[in-house]
């Protein structure tokens, strides 16, 4: 293993007693070692967030400059952390930088947040206060689409309301967090970050372990559940983000030459990889064959290669699962009936690369519409009646997001008021920013992350009354 990547623990360097091979996706082949840590290990980890809990929670100056340095830090490693993501995660190397830029715009968002005190009643016979206080160490784990950016969704909350983290990335992206933990051991206090890599069984060793009174997950909806069950008994603090199956609602005066552009973006950012990505579009009879045709266009011409190509706008799919995943869903859509306006397969070679696919002549009730297929293909179901389009659109377990277009801004928001979901944009996809709320209705999750309302998710209330008589 490169001595580049080893664990954060106490604030130091740590190896494991054992490896596993971390996957470049653009060519199938292992080109890495990331420590597999030990229950032993987990364990250390978890004693140096508790020990060190109690003195990070005092001052709050002191986390908010801790947290601005670590910032600084995302900026100026941009480049570096980001050619790490491209090796594990295959997005484009210019992407890649900008994840480490944004988390950096996070960090920095948070050091700078206030949460003030709410006085509730302040008369002749008491003042009444509602304080945030922290709750202790957060338990964290993260996915590979956005290995350093989401994490940072929870580290920048957690650390700044006075909590201490330990954190597990996904095993097919560990590198970045690695590189992370081991940049802000410059900034943060030991104990403070902990970062521990490993397989599903280290995450259920975290989830059921002792000491940490919070888990926030990031991930799939099987594995959420397992995170909150496992959760329930010690009565844990759970965030959930989960899965989504985001519906594009086209009206009938939209102009698909105008939206394409904006469409294709937000089915395909990240090769389609990103939860809140639009997975399923509902065209009007009277737009359906141009909706289908613009967005088939866009993606014939779609540069797919390695990430370190120059020029290249979408990499591989990040991992074999995820790939079989997206060519079964497609075959079985193109099996029932449906018709490959664009892709529709696997590009030849090594690497999880597949064809950018426009799915056309598909209905409800295909799994790769009524699924997440978390990958570079974009069904188009055509509808006749809105008031139907949005029943079959929020006929799903989840609620994640979702869009309406419309050349009638109001009328659009009036019909994106109606989807059953966390997010609801107007002409607009995947408008994420880091003082905006974002999580999902019904299986898409539990609470919220980012704004004030992501950082009093990493509080418990409490209540100082202070009488007067």
């Amino acid at each position: 293993m490169s001595d580049e990547f080893s664990m954060t623990i106490d604030g130091r360097a740590v190896d494991a007693p054992a490896t596993f091979g971390v996957i470049d996706p653009a060519t199938g082949e292992v080109a890495e070692q990331a420590p597999d840590a030990s229950r032993e290990q987990l364990d250390a980890a978890m004693d140096s967030a508790r020990a060190a809990y109690a003195e990070w929670r005092r001052d709050e100056s002191v986390r908010r400059e801790a947290l601005r340095a670590a910032a600084d830090l995302m900026f100026a490693k941009s480049e570096e952390i980001g050619r790490v993501i491209t090796l594990e995660q295959g997005k484009p190397l210019a992407d890649a930088t900008m994840e480490v830029v944004g988390a950096g715009v996070w960090l920095k968002y948070f050091a700078d947040l206030e949460l003030p005190v709410e006085v509730i009643q302040d008369d002749d016979n008491a003042r009444v206060e509602v304080l945030r206080r922290p709750m202790g160490v957060v338990a964290a784990i993260t996915p590979w689409n956005f290995p350093l950016l989401l994490a940072t969704w929870k580290i920048a909350p957690a650390l700044l309301a006075g909590n201490t983290m330990v954190l597990k990335p996904s095993p097919f992206t560990p590198l970045s967090s690695l590189k992370l933990g081991a940049a802000l051991r410059d900034v943060l206090p030991p104990g403070v970050l902990n970062v521990v890599t490993g397989g599903d069984e280290l995450g259920a060793w975290m989830t059921a372990h002792d000491v940490p009174r919070k888990i926030s997950f990031t991930g799939s909806v099987a594995t959420g559940k397992r995170v909150a069950a496992a959760a329930a008994p010690d009565l844990k603090r759970v965030t959930l983000e989960l899965g989504g199956n985001d519906p594009a609602i086209l009206l009938d005066d939209a102009d698909p030459a105008a939206v394409a552009d904006r469409l294709f973006g937000g089915a395909f950012q990240n090769n389609g990889q990103v939860c809140s990505a639009i997975k399923r579009v509902y065209a009007p009879d009277a737009l359906y064959d141009d909706v289908v045709d613009a967005l088939a266009e866009r993606a014939k011409a779609a540069k797919v290669g390695p990430g370190t190509q120059e020029g290249v706008q979408y990499g591989p799919i990040n991992n074999k699962p995820q790939f079989e995943r997206v060519g079964e869903l497609v075959a079985d859509a193109i099996a029932g009936g449906a018709r490959a306006a664009a892709g529709g397969a696997p590009i030849d070679g090594p690497g999880y690369f597949f064809q950018p696919t426009i799915l056309a002549d598909v209905s409800d009730g295909t799994r790769i519409v009524d699924e997440e297929q978390f990958g570079p293909a974009l069904p188009v179901i055509r509808y006749s009646d809105l008031d139907e389009a949005v029943d079959r659109a929020n006929g799903t377990h989840f609620g994640l997001s979702g869009s309406v277009w419309s050349a009638d801004a109001d009328r659009a928001a009036e019909v994106a008021g109606r989807l059953e979901c966390g997010t609801a944009w107007v002409n607009t996809h995947l408008a994420l920013a880091p003082n905006q709320p974002f999580g999902g209705f019904k299986w898409s999750g539990l609470g919220v992350e980012n704004g004030t309302w992501g950082l009093q998710a990493f509080t418990e209330l409490q209540v100082v009354h202070r009488s007067k008589l």
